[in-house]
């Protein structure tokens, strides 16, 4: 439910700049989330007396289950009050960024977006979208109700650029049954990690696949590699660049071991280099163990028949730090004052109120008082998300990331796929890091 403090915050939020809110009602979290809201075009018909609702375009990235909870968001948002229409366009993943950067430097595009934080940096270099400071406090929104991580994570220069909604990474799924017939689980149902080192996990596997055979014992993201690898790379204490960011730094024995791990994996046949669709064979009984993303958690969990489990990633190379990203909420530098105001209303509501169903997504949200609520913390294996979520290491902030870390993805899918030999692969990919940052 939205406390009478975070009530008070949102209307202060539709208030500004004199958007009208003679006829708002507003309901609690589990009325405002309802699935059978009327239909988006009656909402919309609805004006307060002679003025009609500020609408303003939502664009974002979202399908699939993750696009259906956003969905809910905004039509709970849409029917809290009648001062703001949300009208969102749903773009495809593969060609979101590409068109939301042409709208940002033509001018003309959506009026609030979502966007990944470590794709916010050359955005603001270019003076694209609006620091949020002034617009914050000016509706009531406060930043330092957002966990901190996720606000110096969109932070730059003192000032914050978007409103982080969650903080999203992996976890480890693990096949109850299948772990069961290779005596890897314990009486309370967690999972038999042994000894956690490259060597130990490896003997795990081992086991799996001398006592159940016909399974993968681990599905390895292969066709999205970078993501297993950045996992491990710095749990190993590794990083992509120098402090200074003006450098590459993954030529290095951490790198080197992490390939030759995985390069074991394959040539033990612990995982299938040719499954190109992991998500899958795990979902579908196939395989053991998944390093899967949290937003998986509703799929794999509701799935009657799999009987799955939820463990932290394991230290494997020593530490317990992850990759992780966020998606955040950004607002066009060309967006008009009144716009402006009316698209933070509609970020605080996601945030203070809509993160409530975004968490039940997988996602950790980045409000702490969603994460705190019972609502969150009942919802199964929470806890360690929550726990797992302060060992996120967020992408360098720099301006060049998106191109390194295409020239990182496909050099990579070069050495797992293509064969290259990894030291050789790393100088190559160090060299082309480096001329990136230098041009």
């Amino acid at each position: 439910m939205l406390n009478h403090r975070n009530k008070g915050r949102f209307l202060r939020a539709l208030c500004i700049g004199g958007i009208a809110l003679t006829y708002l009602t507003f309901t609690g979290c589990s009325n405002a989330l309802e699935t059978n809201a009327p239909q988006l075009a009656k909402e919309k018909s609805v004006t307060q007396g002679d003025m009609p609702p500020v609408e303003i375009s939502f664009w974002n990235p979202f399908g699939g289950g993750e696009g259906d909870y956003v969905e809910q968001i905004i039509r709970s948002f849409n029917t809290s009050q009648k001062s703001v229409f949300v009208k969102q366009l749903r773009l495809e993943s593969n060609e979101y960024y590409v068109k939301l950067s042409t709208a940002l430097s033509s001018g003309k595009g959506p009026d609030v977006a979502v966007a990944h934080v470590d794709r916010i940096s050359p955005f603001i270099k270019a003076k694209q979208i609006l620091a949020l400071d002034a617009l914050a406090n000016g509706s009531g929104f406060h930043f330092d109700e957002i966990e901190s991580s996720n606000v110096r994570s969109v932070s730059f220069n003192g000032k914050p650029y978007a409103i982080p909604l969650d903080t999203h990474f992996h976890v480890l799924y693990y096949n109850k049954e299948i772990l069961k017939q290779a005596d890897l689980l314990n009486e309370d149902e967690t999972l038999k990690l042994g000894k956690t080192s490259p060597e130990g996990f490896i003997q795990m596997l081992t086991q799996i696949q001398a006592k159940v055979p016909g399974v993968q014992p681990i599905a390895v993201n292969t066709p999205y590699f970078q993501e297993p690898f950045l996992n491990l790379y710095y749990e190993a204490g590794g990083d992509l660049l120098t402090p200074d960011l003006s450098k590459a730094a993954i030529h290095n024995d951490k790198a080197l071991q992490v390939l030759k791990f995985y390069q074991l994996l394959y040539a033990k046949r612990l995982a299938d280099l040719n499954d190109k669709t992991p998500w899958d064979s795990f979902h579908n009984g196939k395989a053991a163990l998944w390093f899967g993303g949290v937003w998986e958690a509703g799929h794999h969990l509701s799935e009657k028949s799999l009987r799955v489990g939820v463990a932290p990633l394991p230290p494997i190379f020593g530490s317990p730090v992850h990759w992780g990203s966020s998606h955040t909420l950004v607002v066009p530098s060309y967006v008009t004052k009144e716009k402006q105001k009316a698209a933070m209303a509609f970020m605080t509501y996601f945030s203070e109120v809509g993160s409530t169903l975004w968490g039940q997504a997988g996602h950790v949200p980045a409000n702490r008082a969603v994460v705190q609520s019972q609502a969150y913390q009942q919802m199964p294996y929470r806890d360690i998300f929550i726990e797992a979520q302060r060992q996120v290491k967020f992408a360098p902030k720099t301006d060049k990331y998106a191109t390194i870390f295409t020239t990182l993805s496909e050099d990579l899918q070069s050495i797992i796929l293509g064969g290259l030999d990894p030291e050789e692969g790393l100088i190559s990919l160090e060299k082309k890091i480096n001329d990136i940052l230098a041009n």
